[in-house]
Formats: C-alpha cells, sequence, structure tokens
C-alpha cells in the first residue's frame, strides 16, 4: 500500500462523511476575522494565544497539511498572505469554497508535506502546521522543509499527538481501564492485525503513525529552528481521561 496516495483517498471521503476537520467555517466566522476577532486551533480543543503570532497583516503564511477551510480562510481573512498545502484535494476544495464564497485570496497547493519544492527557500514568515504529521510515517523531512521554507526569524506552530496516545489500547479505555497494548513506534499499517486494518479502511480511516519527542521537539531544533513556546491539550474522548494527548508548540526560525 502506498500509504500517501491510500491517505490522500481516505481524507477525500472523510470529506463526504464530515469529519469535523474537512467541515469549512461559516462567513461569520470569517467576517469576525476581518474585525481583528479571529483565533484557531492546531489541535482538538484549545486556541493558539495570539501571542505566538506574528503580525498578521501581508505575512506571507502556510497552512502545511491544513486544508478544510479553516485554518487558512481565518487567517486570509485576518490579513495575511495565505497558501494552503494538503495532500488531499477534496480538502483543498473546502478552502477554496470558503475563498469564493467571502472574496478570499487565497492559494491551493496539493502535495506531499514532507516535500515542499513548490516553494523558494525563505518564501514564507510563518507556517501554520496542526496536528496533522501523525499521517505520514516519519515527521523529520516536514520540519527540515519547514526550516527550508522559512525566512529568518520567521515562525512555525505546530500541533502534534503525544506518543503516549499510541501505547494503549483505545477499545479498553473507552471502558474506562488503560490497557497498554502497542510497543513504540506505533504504525496503522504494522500494528494492527488485518481485521482491525480492514475495519479502518472500510471506515474510509486515514492511518496513523506515532513519532517520538525525540523526533517532534528535538527534529525541530535539529532542523534550525528554536522552540519558544509550548501547551498541552486533550479531547472529550477516554484516554483524555487519563492524560493530556495533544502537544503545541511555538518555534522561531534562527
Amino acid at each position: 500500500m502506498d500509504i500517501r496516495d491510500y491517505n490522500r483517498d481516505a481524507w477525500d471521503r472523510q470529506v463526504a462523511r464530515g469529519n469535523r476537520w474537512t467541515v469549512p467555517v461559516g462567513t461569520e466566522v470569517i467576517e469576525r476575522a476581518r474585525r481583528g476577532e479571529w483565533s484557531i486551533v492546531l489541535t482538538p480543543t484549545k486556541p493558539v494565544p495570539r501571542a505566538w503570532f506574528p503580525k498578521l497583516d501581508g505575512a506571507r503564511t502556510l497552512c502545511l497539511a491544513s486544508g478544510g477551510g479553516q485554518q487558512g480562510p481565518i487567517l486570509a481573512a485576518a490579513g495575511a498572505r495565505v497558501t494552503v498545502f494538503d495532500n488531499s484535494p477534496a480538502q483543498l476544495a473546502q478552502d477554496r469554497l470558503v475563498a469564493e464564497r467571502d472574496g478570499l485570496e487565497l492559494a491551493t497547493v496539493e502535495g506531499d508535506m514532507r516535500e515542499l519544492s513548490a516553494f523558494a527557500a525563505r518564501s514564507f514568515d510563518l507556517v501554520v502546521h496542526p496536528c496533522s504529521n501523525a499521517f505520514v510515517p516519519d515527521v523529520l523531512p516536514v520540519w527540515r522543509e519547514v526550516a527550508r521554507v522559512l525566512a529568518p526569524g520567521g515562525v512555525l506552530l505546530a500541533g502534534f499527538v503525544n506518543p503516549a496516545y499510541y501505547v494503549f489500547d483505545e477499545s479498553a479505555a473507552e471502558r474506562g481501564e488503560l490497557v497498554v497494548r502497542h510497543p513504540l513506534p506505533y504504525s496503522d499499517a504494522t500494528r494492527l492485525d488485518d481485521a482491525e486494518r480492514a475495519a479502518l479502511v472500510a471506515a474510509d480511516e486515514p492511518f496513523v503513525f506515532s513519532h517520538s519527542l525525540e523526533e517532534l521537539l528535538g527534529g525541530q531544533l535539529e532542523a534550525g529552528l528554536a522552540l519558544t513556546h509550548l501547551f498541552e491539550d486533550a479531547k472529550s474522548d477516554a484516554l483524555s481521561k487519563f492524560l493530556p494527548l495533544y502537544l503545541a508548540t511555538r518555534a522561531v526560525r534562527v
């Protein structure tokens, strides 16, 4: 199985299913953003602090693996010069829908988040990368490409999954039990049995992969990014009752 092709098709089908990360924001959200009343999330629930952002007016902004008609249109309405880059054509179509509906200037580019050759070095002042690198098996190329396309002093805002999430049996957590099942690194492609994997495919679920904290945090540092801020987040699922499952970071290109 080609993971990129499979996940692209799976996310296209998630758009048809109405997955929450594929539902475009409404016109009222865009109008508020134009008035300066805006926020975005990188993780399930916690808004990114406004102090983490550079000045948005005219900021060259890459919304990386961020299709779905949410972060990109909001930032464009707030004054940024936005390009949305995503592996899913249907997700990118949601961003174009909002742009056309609400009169926003916004570009969309299809591609793999690990390979940003469509963009020259130092092309962006801000990269916004929501919790999406779990859909690629290797995250270090993502950080290297982000560092290449960011201008010196540019900002990366990134969300990702706590690798501890993948250790546990999710069905047991739904029963209120913590059962350690999977060794890390985790991969839907290799750690599930045939029946479980077939069920994911039948449900049009994209395959996910764990990344270590060394890769998620240390990888940014090795790529030439300096971490400045971090927060944790959770959502209303069974495992979140036990530990925060999501992280967001702010880093600056040195």
